[in-house]
């Protein structure tokens, strides 16, 4: 399958680069400063004066242009500017009952999946390292024992994952959280056993447990968000099954498209059906072609851009769900001892 990438035409002097970045270390991100959050305990999207938790989100991938060497400038106020506006198109689906926090961190630029696989982990793990930072942050300064979401979207999802494996064995956050979403990232089975505190979805509405999936077209078999002989854990966001059963498109309560304002621009109810493909574990779009909605990043039909929009509302009525759901089993936040 032809993955479209922008690419690097001077492939051989990656380790060059490699060598002249990593002369001094990089400096860390104060994370007191309100300066380096998109959003800081931000609650202008809720519908309750003092809301009952937390969401702490990782962006995606802001900027599809060269980043030089190859991460986001916080120096730079267009780049920061462009990375608060792509959350403002998903922020809505969790800022309802919510204090919403969302760093901003030196994530790695879209080019860096070009690369060989070593440079390119090299990459992510220093952007996660501001991730850890802001996340660390929060948890001292701001959760004082409230129930957290932690979510993301593709890198974001992937910084996600991150966090829950450097934090499976801590109790402050496995005890809060009410779930994660690593919605556009892969997460398979095999990783999971390595961390057995960790549980993947089942319903709609377990607690302490991981969301995810990806959107595709029926006729995909290969794409670089979940590569062809690679099976992931998926989860249907209009039935919350893990197996194949078809959820009509009845059942999709909205597809929301929205600006980088945070504007819900266009709204489709019943916009698509979906099933969990239980050899791939990718979610099938039954109602939708390759064509309906061009790939963009991808080859047509690989439907990663759209994971959030195609299914925003039942993301949305869920996130509320857990939230509900926690609180009947765990009782109002209380303060950390």
């Amino acid at each position: 399958m032809k993955r479209i990438f922008l690419t690097n035409p001077i492939k051989t002097i990656i380790n060059t680069v490699k060598g002249l970045f990593h002369e001094a270390p990089r400096k860390a991100v104060d994370y007191s400063r309100a300066e380096n959050w998109a959003f800081l305990a931000d609650t202008t999207g809720a519908e309750a004066e003092n809301p009952p938790a937390d969401v702490f989100f990782i962006s995606p991938t802001a900027c599809l242009g060269r980043y030089e060497p190859y991460f986001l400038d916080l120096s730079n106020q267009k780049e920061k500017t462009a990375l608060a506006k792509v959350i403002r198109m998903e922020k809505g689906i969790y800022d309802r009952n919510s204090r919403f926090f969302a760093p901003y961190y030196r994530q790695a630029g879209f080019e860096v999946y070009s690369f060989g696989e070593d440079f390119r982990e090299e990459c992510l793990r220093d952007a996660h390292e501001d991730v850890e930072d802001a996340f660390q942050y929060y948890m001292e300064h701001y959760n004082d024992g409230r129930p957290l979401i932690i979510a993301g979207f593709s890198q974001g999802a992937d910084h996600v994952l991150r966090l829950l494996k450097t934090h499976a064995t801590d109790a402050r956050v496995t005890g809060r959280l009410i779930a994660a979403y690593a919605i556009g990232w892969t997460i398979t089975a095999e990783e999971m056993a390595k961390y057995p505190q960790l549980r993947f979805a089942g319903r709609a509405d377990d607690t302490g447990v991981i969301v995810a999936f990806n959107s595709e077209a029926e006729n995909v078999t290969d794409s670089p968000i979940l590569p062809k002989g690679v099976h992931a854990l998926a989860i249907n966001p209009l039935n919350w099954r893990t197996d194949g059963t078809v959820a009509d498109k009845e059942l999709n309560k909205g597809a929301c498209f929205v600006s980088p304002e945070g504007k819900v621009e266009t709204e489709i109810p019943a916009l698509t059906g979906a099933y969990i493909d239980t050899r791939r574990g990718a979610l099938k779009c039954t109602d939708i072609g390759p064509g309906d909605f061009p790939g963009k990043l991808y080859d047509d039909g690989i439907f990663h851009i759209y994971d959030y929009r195609f299914f925003y509302r039942n993301l949305q009525e869920n996130v509320r769900v857990r939230i509900d759901a926690y609180l009947k089993e765990h009782g109002k936040p209380h303060k950390a001892a």
